[in-house]
């Protein structure tokens, strides 16, 4: 149920309103748990110094591994949330992912590092819960807003993470094991929070709970109800990229020689296929279980909704956050490698990590802005799809300037190197400039997808946000399993493609929600 703002307004800093004061307490949340997610990759080329083991095939896995479980983290911990509430899930995700997160700190085997990531990729599902708690306490006139604010400024999390962590690291702990305690410290602070989180936030407003004001559950966790038997083929063919992805991840993985070894066994590899396939094929069952019989039975005028809006928003959270999420993991190499030669007047370099975080934060620093813009223009336009669409263009523009930041340099050792398609520190300055401009418009397009989720059908607003949400990191294994194989100038070719075939299936596919700026 949605809380009414008594004066019709929207004002984000009115702390007299607990709507207000649940929304700043949820991005917070948001913010560390997306702090913990990407403190990894501002400290890659530490941990390649630092471990002996490490090889940049193993950064390349463990890249990858960290948007692994993610996927379905956001599926199932949708289901959760609706049955449970987002207070109590929101919580325990941010206390239980302080074990794996600790273990990766302290890793000392490649194993370990492995695992551990890939346990802690879990972490990045908290966004979606913060979805359905925003959808709670805000009418749909004001959702857009909200869920963009929310979005937004808890995203800033992964640019905290590109500039602090290797700080933290360098300057507070220092010596050999500052990066260590650096990432420690991240999981330590993400999961105090958790337990902070619990205590003070609440599910749901006065009018729409019940009289002890606790969250009114689901009856179960299952799939989403369709409509009728066109949306529910819908619902079996958008499932399985899903597993799909998982077995790319795999099929990758084992790609990846380390001492002339793949990081897992081909009987490794052949196994996870099994189990997704048989997971696939459980998750179908489910499906035509839950909806069969409500279809032959009827579903009343009043449950119906477009299944064809979930799948277009999966396509834009693919191209839109997927993107970004792979951005974001190889930014900082991308920059720290292509202007490695450039120099200061002293003949010093300019590029350090440091500095490579900080220019590759710049993709996501502005998220404070470009999210929360994407949903008030959602909200201030009379057509929300339009709003999607316009977003979607931006998204393809930005990524193909972003394909033309370097260019191609000889073959060393055949590897394929990137110099800067011109020299000087002019170049570098119009170079953060361009991935300001790509991410002002990847942000906002997430900020215009969830203004669309909740409203889609509220009853089911954590299975659609996971989905969707899901579809994000279907979209990032995808993308970085790409870039595993293609040089960084081709990767953003790709992921301007990319955005530009979500715009075609969006402008077929999306329909405008019903009260889409309803007062309550």
């Amino acid at each position: 149920m949605e809380a009414k703002v008594a004066d019709g307004k929207f004002r984000l800093f009115d702390f007299s309103k607990e709507e207000i004061r649940v929304l700043h307490y949820t991005w917070i949340a948001f913010f560390l748990t997306f702090y913990v997610w990407f403190n990894f990759a501002p400290l890659a080329s530490t941990m390649l110094k630092s471990l002996g083991f490490l090889k940049p095939e193993h950064i390349k896995a463990l890249l990858i591994c960290n948007v692994a479980l993610t996927i379905p983290g956001r599926v199932v911990i949708g289901a959760m949330i609706d049955k449970f509430g987002p207070k109590r899930v929101f919580a325990i995700l941010m206390i239980l992912m302080a074990i794996p997160g600790l273990f990766f700190a302290f890793g000392n085997t490649f194993t370990q590092l492995l695992v551990s990531r890939l346990l802690l990729s879990v972490i990045g599902a908290g966004f979606v819960i913060g979805i359905r708690m925003t959808g709670q306490w805000f009418p749909p006139k004001h959702i857009g807003r909200a869920e963009g604010f929310y979005a937004g400024w808890g995203n800033f999390g992964s640019a905290a993470a590109a500039g602090l962590v290797p700080f933290i690291a360098f300057t507070v702990f220092g010596g050999e094991d500052g990066w260590r305690w650096s990432l420690a410290s991240s999981s330590i602070l993400c999961a105090i929070y958790g337990v902070i989180y619990f205590f003070i936030a609440r599910d749901l407003p006065k009018e729409g709970a019940t009289k002890d004001y606790h969250f009114v559950a689901a009856k179960k966790m299952g799939p989403m109800p369709v409509s009728n038997y066109t949306d529910l083929v819908q619902y079996i063919l958008w499932s399985f990229p899903l597993y799909g992805a998982l077995g790319v991840l795999a099929w990758r993985l084992e790609g990846i020689n380390i001492d002339g070894h793949p990081v897992i066994s081909s009987t490794i590899v052949n196994s996870i296929y099994v189990i997704l396939g048989l997971w696939y094929l459980f998750t179908v069952f489910n499906i035509l279980k839950e909806n069969l019989p409500a279809l032959k039975k009827g579903v009343p005028d009043e449950e119906k909704y477009h299944w064809g809006s979930v799948a277009a928003l999966n396509s834009t959270y693919f191209a839109n956050f997927g993107a970004e999420l792979a951005v974001v993991s190889m930014l900082p190499w991308f920059f720290q490698t292509v202007f490695s030669t450039l120099k200061n007047a002293a003949g010093e370099q300019i590029m350090t990590v440091t500095m490579a975080g900080l220019v590759a934060g710049s993709f996501a620093f502005i998220n404070l802005v470009a999210r929360p813009l994407g949903g008030y223009l959602s909200d201030r336009m009379s057509n929300r799809k339009r709003t999607m669409l316009l977003y979607m263009v931006g998204i393809a523009l930005g990524f193909f300037l972003m394909g033309l930041i370097p260019k191609y340099g000889p073959i060393v050792e055949g590897v394929q190197t990137l110099l800067p398609q011109f020299e000087g520190i002019w170049w570098l300055v119009t170079s953060v400039v361009i991935t300001m401009f790509c991410s002002m418009f990847v942000q906002g397009a997430e900020g215009a997808t969830f203004a669309f989720v909740p409203l889609i059908n509220h009853k089911i607003q954590g299975k659609i946000a996971g989905m969707a949400g899901a579809y994000g990191n279907v979209g990032a294994v995808i993308y970085l399993v790409i870039y595993s194989l293609v040089d960084a100038k081709t990767f953003f070719y790709i992921v301007a493609a990319g955005a530009a075939i979500s715009f075609l299936f969006c402008w077929y596919m999306l329909k405008e929600p019903k009260n889409s700026f309803a007062e309550e």
